[in-house]
């Protein structure tokens, strides 16, 4: 006998993933955060459409994944990671891909207005960020079928999130945003090594070639540290004024989620990867409540 199909609202609520946004929330606040900290100005309708055109993107980018997964044959019943409402049955592909295109034209039109506000520097970012999110699982070379998606996640959720945010508050290029955007970049990408790093077996006998492959699990777990302990130091560094000690705070938080690495397997690394991407949200507000201080 056949599960019961869950209702619509829970079904769409599935499809977005909603456990990933603050992978897109973090970053654009905290370049919104280090721009008022340094002109003591807000941009308030800038912010808006900022954080709305970026949940766009990555929603539309995470609904394309789940069709195209599907049809690649990587959701197996075998895989162990959270439902897809594609593989599951509860929409058709076609269906899925033509929400993520409703998603990439909403990103698209907020995209004019932030167009007018930073010129030619945020149309090409902001066509980089639409091309990567087709380019993720579409196309014969999917960036996330190879090695190269935790490249892929630091990019686009840690650099492109911080410094384009932060430059439409001020239209300035800031290398202390840039630095701010490797150092959140950092725990999103481990948030995915979690995802390959669970679905290595499924990924191999579909033919996907991830970071997590060539690695295999051992060495895929002294990547997981470095992402998780590289970004505090590397804040420090950057000499953000009043960061040095609330970022302390994060430090056992990152030990103890190397620690579990090492003692999950399964759908047990389903808490994993919501504890990594909370990772990134700590550190987000450590970040903040430093520059308030």
């Amino acid at each position: 006998m056949s599960a019961p199909i869950p209702p619509l609202f829970t079904r769409c609520l599935l499809a977005i993933r909603p456990k990933t946004l603050p992978l897109t929330l973090a970053p654009v606040s905290a370049g919104i955060a280090l721009a008022c900290a340094d002109t003591g100005q807000f941009a308030a309708v800038i912010a808006l459409c900022t954080v709305l055109a970026a949940l766009a993107i990555q929603i539309g980018t995470n609904l394309y994944n789940d069709a195209a997964d599907f049809e690649r044959g990587t959701d197996t019943p075998q895989r162990t990671g959270p439902q897809r409402v594609t593989a599951q049955g509860w929409f058709r592909a076609s269906q899925v891909k033509i929400a993520a295109h409703v998603l990439f034209l909403l990103a698209f039109l907020l995209g004019i207005a932030l167009l007018l506000r930073g010129g030619w520097p945020i149309f090409s970012l902001g066509s980089a960020a639409l091309l990567a999110g087709y380019a993720y699982t579409a196309g014969p070379r999917p960036i996330a079928y190879g090695p190269l998606g935790e490249l892929f996640v630091l990019v686009f959720f840690g650099i492109a999130a911080v410094a384009g945010s932060h430059y439409l508050q001020t239209l300035t290029l800031s290398w202390s945003a840039i630095s701010v955007g490797i150092a959140l970049g950092l725990p999103a990408a481990a948030v995915l090594t979690v995802n390959n790093y669970r679905d290595l077996d499924t990924d191999r006998a579909a033919g996907r070639r991830t970071l997590c492959h060539y690695l295999d699990r051992p060495r895929s777990r002294f990547l997981y540290a470095f992402l998780l302990l590289t970004p505090v130091p590397m804040l420090w560094a950057t000499e953000l004024p009043g960061t040095t000690w609330p970022l302390v705070a994060a430090l056992p938080l990152a030990l103890v989620l190397i620690v579990q690495l090492g003692k999950r397997s399964g759908a047990a690394l389903n808490t994993q990867l919501a504890q990594t991407a909370f990772f990134q949200l700590v550190l987000t507000a450590l970040l903040i409540l430093g520059f308030l201080l």
